[in-house]
């Protein structure tokens, strides 16, 4: 066995503090990440999301997010790009706010030294940052910019305030935000979340859902974030139908993408929140109500709409009617049903929608077949709810009534189907064609001390 200590007597070591420490006061003195000024070479930007200067300082995870930035800017650079490479300090909101509850402190003392720490970090793993660029977003000098923006969107009537549902931590008396709710407590105080009903401000980006969608052909992204992006924004054509309140002078609005099957349609649900589900629920039936409303607000709304949880209700009492028919139609309210999407009011259809048929099967609820797949077809052999498919069957006319219900007898299970229905419920003022987004207006204030303060005073 050869000694390889003698075959290499070379004993010399990579002293790499030295030969760092070296070359970053070489690249410090010589400010060479400042931008060049020569506006004849191309430019390139690089730009990371600024981190959040906590206790803990960079980590690894830091170092696989910033890395990769400092090599594309680095190689630019070598290719004659005048190269923007810079650096802030993301430290308003909750994380800042949580470090200073953690160490008793305020945010204002903190942050200043935790930015100071995460530079020095940074400089000793030798990104190439232009420092005279550096930012935070907690300093007036920087968060007036932010105010300046949300004036000007404001003055466009498109930063406006209104009464939402929010999830309300008792103790630490803050507005937690879903991630923060486990298990309907909140995560840092272990607190039953209330619902609470408080003022908010939006940004309504939904004026802007159909541009967004329209342009995500014009980026150059992966095709299936472009497909997230599409999902999260999540149009849907269908339609807006009433469905009045017997014994009430109120209607019910839904919105759904199968108006076609409104002739199956064997009962209605409302979310938990709605507005209407207290003046509809029957005295029989309020402390039932009462006591679901509550568990449900307890419930993250991923939670609610898990599709593993066996599905729950509770019936208000009252009835509406199926403005196709005339028929009465129970009133349930069930936690699958969100506030947040189309009106926060489904009509069930059992025959032709899964969730409509398990519940319909829990709770005894008629099941009526709008198409067959055969003329023999019956609902009582229905296992499971038939969504595509078949035919749409004969409704013969309802008492009083000399024609069928349905004018569709025979229309194929599709959207052509779905289009005739829109245009013949315009017709008749039963509801109008419209398209929805699952896309919410974004919610900008949360109650909490540190963060850039909305420039609105409220002088009443």
């Amino acid at each position: 066995m050869s000694d390889l200590s003698l075959e290499n007597p070379r004993e010399e070591r990579y002293d790499f503090r030295a030969i760092e420490q070296k070359w970053q006061a070489r690249w410090k003195e010589a400010d060479l990440y400042k931008v060049e000024t020569d506006p004849a070479k191309p430019k390139f930007y690089g730009l990371e999301m600024f981190p959040y200067p906590s206790g803990a300082g960079i980590s690894v995870g830091h170092c696989r997010n910033y890395v990769p930035m400092d090599v594309a800017c680095r190689l630019k650079a070598m290719q004659g790009f005048r190269v923007l490479h810079p650096m802030g300090w993301d430290s308003f909101g909750q994380p800042a706010e949580n470090e200073a509850i953690k160490q008793k402190r305020n945010p204002s003392e903190m942050v200043p030294e935790y930015a100071a720490n995460y530079k020095r970090q940074l400089n000793l793993v030798g990104m190439a940052y232009d420092w005279s660029r550096e930012i935070n977003t907690s300093l007036p000098d920087y968060y007036k910019w932010t105010q300046w923006i949300f004036l000007k969107l404001h003055e466009r009537g498109l930063a406006t305030r209104s009464f939402s549902t929010v999830n309300w931590d008792p103790v630490d008396k803050t507005v937690l935000s879903n991630d923060e709710v486990v298990n309907g407590r909140g995560w840092r105080s272990n607190a039953l979340i209330e619902k609470k009903l408080m003022p908010q401000w939006y940004l309504k980006i939904t004026d802007y859902a159909q541009r967004l969608l329209d342009d995500l052909d014009k980026i150059k992204w992966p095709d299936y974030v472009k497909a997230l992006q599409a999902n999260w924004i999540g149009r849907s054509e269908g339609a807006e139908v009433s469905f009045p309140v017997y014994g009430a002078d109120s209607t019910i609005s839904v919105f759904t993408t199968r108006p076609d099957t409104l002739w199956g349609a064997t009962f209605m649900v409302l979310a938990p929140e709605h507005p209407l589900v207290a003046p509809l629920t029957t005295p029989e039936q309020e402390a039932a109500i009462k006591e679901y409303v509550e568990r449900a607000q307890r419930m993250t709304e991923i939670d609610r709409q898990s599709t593993e949880r066996t599905k729950t209700g509770v019936f208000t009492g009252a009835y509406a009617n199926n403005p196709v028919n005339g028929k009465p139609i129970p009133i349930w309210i069930a936690d699958y049903v969100l506030m947040g999407y189309g009106t926060g009011a489904i009509m069930a259809v059992p025959a032709h929608d899964q969730r409509d048929f398990e519940f319909s099967r829990k709770y005894e609820i008629p099941v009526v077949l709008v198409y067959k797949t055969s003329e023999n077809q019956t609902e009582a052999e229905m296992t499971e709810a038939l969504p595509t498919g078949g035919v749409m069957t004969f409704f013969p006319p309802e008492t009083g009534q000399t024609s069928p219900t349905c004018p569709f007898t025979g229309e194929p299970n599709n959207k052509e189907t779905v289009k005739k229905v829109i245009l013949w419920i315009e017709k008749n003022s039963i509801g109008r064609g419209i398209v929805n987004y699952r896309l919410r207006d974004w919610l900008i204030s949360r109650q909490r001390y540190w963060g850039c303060p909305i420039p609105i005073i409220h002088c009443e």
